[in-house]
């Protein structure tokens, strides 16, 4: 693998316009880096073997938890322990780099959810 730089804003111009858009933008040793742009409310989820970071770019995020909620805004990140269900929502939207696991299911144990994915794409 050749070391090239990576420019977010062009990878977010290449994504969809809907409302919920997820990306694989590089691969560090077993961890994929993803963009996500995202606004509305998710599905409650969690993942009992990682955990995940979110770096929110652009926008805020307030992530749901049961028994709080923490709001993340642009230039914060929020690292979400295995095993602890959680539920991202936007009402503006946001665009954030998301780092997990390759592999890792987009909707947790959760995977029979509407918005699961089950193969993420490379951007």
């Amino acid at each position: 693998m050749t070391p090239s730089k990576i420019n977010f804003s062009e990878k977010f111009s290449k994504l969809s316009a809907d409302d919920y858009s997820v990306r694989i933008i590089a691969k560090m040793n077993d961890y994929e880096f993803k963009i996500v742009k995202f606004k509305g409310e998710f599905v409650w989820h969690s993942h009992d073997d990682t955990d995940e970071t979110f770096i929110i770019l652009e926008g805020k995020m307030l992530m749901h938890f049961r028994d709080k909620i923490v709001e993340i805004n642009s230039g914060e990140m929020i690292v979400i322990p295995k095993g602890i269900e959680h539920k991202p929502t936007s009402k503006e939207g946001y665009k954030a780099i998301l780092i997990e696991p390759e592999g890792t299911s987009n909707t947790g144990d959760a995977e029979s959810s509407e918005a699961t994915i089950s193969k993420i794409e490379w951007i």
